[in-house]
């Protein structure tokens, strides 16, 4: 399918700055109702994601205790963070506004990602697709769903033809 991240991301984005406090980012993800979002800097670049499991993730090692020896160093560091620079995953993994909705769900797929963030040209945040926003392709009626398979798909090859 042909359909572009441009036509089905969401372009009101919620992100926060590099500086951004633990207190400051679990008070955004709750006032905004988002699993994640990413992460700023001055020039609006983005440089990476916080989501809810990173900021669980602190709040649950603050005090690992007997389970230390077991925890990934990486954990361990983002028990320690205190800004949104500190406990981000980065780089971000990001697509830009012109790519195709079969790119991305591959990319969510094979990476186990949930959301990627959308960038211009010059790495600056344009918008947020999600799984949902992928399967957004599929909430139209059938009837376009087979035009668009007959004529992107099967007519561009001159040697097969419609079965319907």
């Amino acid at each position: 399918m042909k359909t572009a991240v441009k036509d089905v991301m969401t372009t009101q984005v919620v992100a926060v700055r590099r500086g951004a406090t633990f207190k400051e980012m679990a008070a955004t993800l709750r006032q905004f109702r988002v699993s994640a979002f990413p992460v700023i800097d001055d020039d609006g670049k983005v440089i990476g994601v916080v989501s809810e499991a990173d900021l669980l993730a602190k709040e649950a090692l603050a005090d690992p205790g007997v389970i230390t020896g077991l925890l990934h160093h990486k954990d361990l560091v983002k028990a320690g963070a205190l800004t949104a620079g500190d406990l981000m995953t980065h780089p971000a993994v990001t697509v830009r506004p012109e790519d195709s909705v079969e790119h991305v769900a591959r990319l969510m797929f094979n990476l186990r990602l949930k959301r990627l963030a959308v960038v211009d040209a010059g790495g600056c945040l344009v918008g947020v697709i999600s799984r949902t926003d992928v399967l957004a392709v599929y909430d139209r009626p059938d009837e376009e769903i087979r035009a668009e398979i007959t004529d992107d798909v099967i007519l561009p090859d001159p040697v097969a033809a419609p079965l319907f």
